[in-house]
């Protein structure tokens, strides 16, 4: 379409349902019940108002879409492009047919977003036109794009049909007021029968219900077909249902949906009664405010308008639209004197809020230890987000590692303004600016797809975990039916994932219980498959996760003493408790390891050295190792020129055996359990190998620096043992920086002690002048 051809577009009128376009020439298509047909060159205020233009297109024309690709910019990182697509596109589901079309918006210079590109040809039949339609009880107004026109045309009009004025014509911002006047209207009461197009409808219409009547709510349960694993039925339940923690009461109040073959979803059952008061209820009038040059904006959270309910990895996610934070703004006012003051203590404290058009966000920070923690224990770190398991007043994550005494030590906390991709990018990517780059080698974080893209994007190499606590409760959901279906299917499953000793015995093992429980067409077990690798121990024991077990997670830093429940008045005292409750933990460990001395079980001179090297904690658990592998046997079952290769199985148990190769020239030695690479220990079949081949001490490389009594003090044996050049460089730099800062402390306490740490430090400056 040419600019001659925009112009020819006066009005845009509109009616219930439908949407009518009116051409110079006097002429309309189906006689007022024609679609206004998308074209390069639309003009629209938002993405948002883009969608919503293309959603009502495609209602009218018979099909559906959903969000593509966003494009962001190299400069601020923030989104000049998005793509909408038809929701066939792709072939991740059966019901997707790799359908090519889209539109795409362009940002321009003036704010604008401008219709860039279209792809109108399907791959695939249309439903009947008006099936998806917006349900009854919503009274929802469809947002109408402008047309850019050359000669300074007018701006494109919406006309009523109700108002036969002669002008007639209002603009999107009148379009938006009776939007919301007609949410704050009479909410209707929820009974059985009622009928939505999709469970999000269904959701908004709950929500709108409930926060009319003074309560909330949240996604409770979902059901699934037996035949095909799809999503047949959800309930939406009273906030203070359950008693996971004490603000919830067990309330019984839910709406639960059930989809039928139409595709529809109908309200099959309904608890109304509460037993607990009702807050005040909520005035959703409150979200829209005059703006002093007439025009209407959206404040604070109008959830009807900026949440969406999607369907990602077989179930049903509550999707915020636009960026909202968690965070009040007195937590920005308390966190920032805090870091101020900080600051001036610790001139090693970091911190930063990230500002998004103008509005305070996320917020980072770690302090001097938790830097030169990360320099020695920063290889394998949990991204610990427990606050979004339950309800919440302070939305806190914390980076955790595994100091040298299998102690959680704190690497850096953030408070998540919300749970997009954009958020979790900038946290990790404020982590590895304070930690001077250092990324690690594993990270166990959760599952959601946001998580996992900002991972990818900004730790590149690093292996991602899922969280064990994620996988179980996703096990549980979509295990449960075939659980109670069939008796073998646990055992089945288990020895599947559990047993598997490599990705042949993996996969095989996988293609059975796809095939003879008929799970081929089950999404989330297809999308599991796809994530094997971040979830199946085989998959996982090859790397470094400080030893924390496959199916279990570290110990939660800040315990009890700080939750997500904490109010803003107690953080920073509780906070801090907790830090100096573990670094006090710390202190006794290190006493420990220095003053007293584990008692030796052998006459084994690796024994002896490894007591003289590890900490007392780690010690105990290579000590376990060593004592163990007396009870093994290993035989040699081949030779390569100087690699050996032994087959190690126990005394009485054939089925318990390993393979262990060792190579005479270099002394390296690698065992089929994987356990050096997954916690950095050898293993007891490697060490009954090394009894065999007479060696009586271990390589330095498999006595790692980060498991040793000095690894904190960063008194290090050679730079092999601190990981690459790099890694070295920072922990020569962080651990005179640290010992420094003790130094000044203690040479400060006193006139004499101060002239005393002076003169030590002039001397150890001119004999380091000396040093070549």
């Amino acid at each position: 379409m040419n600019r001659d051809e925009l112009g020819n577009i006066m009005t845009v009128r509109t009616k219930p349902a439908t949407i009518v376009v009116a051409k110079s020439n006097g002429h309309r298509d189906d006689v007022g019940q024609s679609k206004m047909e998308p074209h390069m060159g639309l003009e629209f205020d938002t993405a948002e108002e883009a969608q919503e233009f293309y959603s009502s297109y495609a209602t009218e024309v018979g099909f559906k879409i959903r969000i593509g690709q966003l494009y962001r910019s190299r400069v601020d990182g923030a989104v000049i492009s998005r793509r909408f697509v038809c929701s066939k596109e792709g072939f991740q589901t059966n019901s997707r047919t790799g359908c090519p079309a889209f539109i795409r918006v362009q940002k321009v210079d003036s704010g604008k977003w401008v219709l860039a590109n279209i792809k109108k040809e399907h791959n695939h039949d249309f439903e009947a036109s008006g099936e998806l339609c917006p349900p009854r009880i919503q009274r929802k107004t469809i947002p109408t794009p402008r047309s850019s026109s050359a000669g300074g045309a007018s701006r494109t009009g919406i006309r009523s049909h109700e108002d036969d004025s002669p002008t007639g014509v209002v603009d999107m911002k009148r379009l938006k007021k009776e939007e919301m006047d007609g949410m704050v209207g009479p909410v209707a009461e929820p009974q059985k029968g009622l009928e939505f197009n999709t469970a999000n409808e269904a959701y908004k219409f709950y929500y709108t219900y409930a926060a009319s009547a003074g309560f909330r709510i949240r996604i409770g349960q979902l059901f699934r077909s037996k035949h095909d694993g799809s999503i047949t039925s959800r309930r939406f339940v009273c906030s203070k249902e359950g008693h996971q923690h004490p603000s919830r009461v067990g309330c019984g109040a839910y709406m639960r949906i059930q989809r039928q073959e139409s595709g529809r979803w109908v309200v099959d059952r309904l608890q109304k009664e509460h037993n607990h008061e009702f807050e005040t209820p909520t005035d959703l009038s409150r979200t829209v405010t005059v703006a002093s040059k007439g025009d209407y904006r959206e404040e604070g959270s109008n959830m009807l308008e900026n949440l969406d309910l999607v369907e990602t990895n077989g179930g049903l996610s509550l999707v915020k639209r636009v960026s909202e934070s968690n965070i009040s703004s007195a937590w920005y006012t308390l966190l920032l004197e805090y870091f101020q003051s900080r600051q001036a203590e610790d001139t090693g404290f970091f911190y930063a809020v990230e500002t998004r058009e103008g509005k305070a966000m996320n917020v980072f920070w770690a302090d001097s230890r938790s830097r030169f923690s990360c320099t020695q224990f920063g290889d394998a770190i949990v991204f610990d987000t427990t606050h979004r398991r339950g309800s919440y007043s302070v939305p806190l994550a914390s980076f955790v590692g595994v100091n040298h005494h299998r102690q959680p030590v704190l690497l850096g906390c953030a408070l998540v303004a919300d749970e997009s991709e954009e958020s979790f990018t900038w946290i990790f990517q404020a982590w590895l600016r304070a930690m001077s780059g250092h990324r690690p080698i594993s990270m166990i974080a959760d599952q959601e797809h946001t998580i996992q893209h900002s991972i990818a994007q900004v730790f590149p190499g690093t292996h991602h975990r899922f969280s064990a606590w994620q996988i179980l409760a996703k096990e549980q959901e979509n295990l449960g039916p075939l659980l109670s279906m069939y008796a073998d299917f646990r055992y089945d499953y288990e020895t599947c994932v559990f047993q598997s000793q490599t990705a042949n015995e993996f996969d095989s093992a996988w293609d059975m219980l796809m095939d003879k429980y008929n799970l081929r067409d089950h999404s989330w077990f297809r999308d599991m498959y796809r994530m094997r690798k971040s979830w199946v121990p085989f998959y996982l024991k090859g790397t470094f996760f400080a030893g924390i077990p496959v199916d279990g997670s570290l110990k939660s830093y800040f315990g009890t003493i700080l939750t997500a429940q904490t109010p803003s008045s107690e953080f920073i005292v509780r906070y801090e408790k907790a830090l100096e409750q573990r670094r006090e933990e710390e202190r006794k460990e290190d006493f420990n390891t220095f003053n007293l001395q584990a008692v030796l079980h052998t006459k084994d001179p690796i024994e002896e050295q490894c007591r003289r090297l590890y900490t007392i904690t780690m010690f105990k658990v290579f000590q376990k190792e060593l004592l163990e592998c007396y009870s093994y046997v290993g035989m040699k079952i081949n030779v390569e020129g100087a690699i050996s290769r032994y087959m190690v199985q126990k005394c009485g148990n054939s089925e318990e055996r390993k393979t262990v190769a060792f190579n005479a020239s270099n002394l390296n030695i690698n065992c089929s359990c994987k356990m050096f690479e997954f916690e950095g220990v050898l293993c007891r079949h490697a060490l009954k190998v090394l009894q065999i081949m007479n060696i009586r001490e271990l390589p330095s490389r498999y006595v790692l620096h980060r498991w040793s009594k000095n690894a904190k003090y960063g008194i290090l044996r050679d730079a092999d043992s601190a990981g690459g050049p790099q890694d070295f460089k920072a922990l020569m730099l962080w651990s005179l920086r640290e010992e420094a800062r003790n130094y000044i402390e203690a040479g400060a306490a006193s006139l004499e002690r101060y002239k005393l740490a002076f003169e030590i430090m002039q001397e150890g400056r001119r004999n380091l002048c000396w040093q070549n």
